[in-house]
């Protein structure tokens, strides 16, 4: 197992900055996700750590080792790609032992390694298979296994479960945090499906526009957001935007007004902020409930409703809000289109993001 540390890294192709001054320390044993639309920059975070993609500038370490020079072979990684990349002729037992007969190990070795990795990953009484008569979720176990009998110091994973449909993702996800669990190694994985982030992750990196937006642990970022992008990009269904003006401002409080004219009670410290000042406010959709009376409440008009289930989705026009406000409720909430609803939320469920889009710190 090891460390990754990168510091002031800098990746540029010609005169495009792809990635700039990315400092983080994944530490020893982590699994850690890079996360972010695409274009921000995290499939070329890890291909400059796997060796792939030079480094403009900057130092990259992986253990104790600095590696900007060292070529992939020798970093002490294994990198397991979005396409499985199995060789078809080959039965499952030499795709995953074909690495370790060109690097001349004993045979008697690549028998325990490789059927040592197939146990872990429950494909053991695959062995005898080709690639073409298993599942998908089958193959990406193979390429798995051929990433771990080289036994690695850390693993690259570049959006493993994209060519999978929804239900083998969720059951591959489970997977990887037992794999993890058994294996205790380093992990950097790289998704743009923010649920796969947070149910897989130590710790999260949230990219944007090759920059690191935040680092924390899931929970940090979807309680604690540093800026209204990150509080958008985690949590599903995504946060509720609504354009706002404080009214009052205290230690302890914000009170701010809406474009319907209702003012909303946020449990957030002010810091410089001051009445007339513009800002965001933030709820998410799981907060929101159908009540009247409450101390904090708006009047939206539902636009569209989502059945799921266990869940009902309701989506709303509201004023200030220009993607409208969706909300979610537990089980089958009796709603139609085109009817009025009133809904409420506390203020401790309250988001609040200053014009150039910093947090507030909450009072949780």
């Amino acid at each position: 197992m090891a460390s990754v540390q990168l510091s002031s890294v800098h990746k540029s192709f010609d005169d495009v900055s792809v990635l700039k001054d990315i400092n983080l320390d994944v530490r020893d044993g982590e699994f850690m996700v890079f996360v972010g639309p695409s274009g921000c920059g995290k499939s070329t975070l890890l291909r400059t750590i796997a060796g792939l993609e030079e480094i403009t500038s900057g130092t990259l370490k992986i253990g104790e080792r600095i590696v900007n020079d060292v070529t992939p072979s020798e970093r002490g990684i294994a990198m397991v790609f979005q396409s499985y990349a199995l060789y078809p002729h080959m039965n499952l037992f030499d795709n995953m032992a074909f690495g370790l007969q060109l690097a001349k190990v004993p045979k008697a070795e690549i028998e325990t390694l490789v059927r040592g990795a197939a146990k872990t990953l429950n494909i053991d009484h695959l062995l005898d298979r080709k690639p073409k008569a298993l599942s998908g979720g089958q193959r990406q176990r193979v390429a798995i296994g051929r990433a771990i009998v080289r036994k690695p110091e850390v693993f690259l994973f570049d959006e493993p479960l994209s060519n999978l449909d929804a239900s083998l993702r969720v059951r591959m996800r489970y997977e990887f945090a037992k794999l993890h669990e058994a294996l205790k190694t380093t992990m950097i994985y790289v998704t743009h499906d923010q649920v796969e982030a947070m149910t897989l992750a130590d710790r999260i990196v949230v990219l944007r526009d090759g920059r690191i937006e935040q680092v924390g642990a899931p929970l940090e970022l979807y309680q604690h957001p540093t800026n209204q992008f990150v509080a958008g990009f985690i949590g599903s269904p995504r946060m509720n935007f609504i354009a706002a003006e404080i009214t009052a401002a205290s230690n302890d409080s914000v009170s701010v007004k809406l474009g319907d004219g209702s003012i909303v009670r946020c449990a957030v410290s002010a810091g410089n902020a001051k009445a007339g000042d513009k800002v965001t406010l933030g709820v998410r959709p799981e907060h929101l409930r159908q009540q009247s009376g409450a101390l904090n409440s708006i009047n939206a008009n539902v636009t569209f409703v989502e059945q799921l289930g266990s869940s009902t989705q309701a989506y709303c026009d509201f004023p200030g809000a220009d993607e409208g406000v969706t909300a979610q409720f537990e089980g089958a909430a009796q709603l139609s289109s085109g009817a009025p609803i009133k809904m409420g939320f506390g203020a401790e469920n309250c988001y609040l993001f200053s014009s150039n889009g910093n947090a507030f710190v909450r009072h949780i």
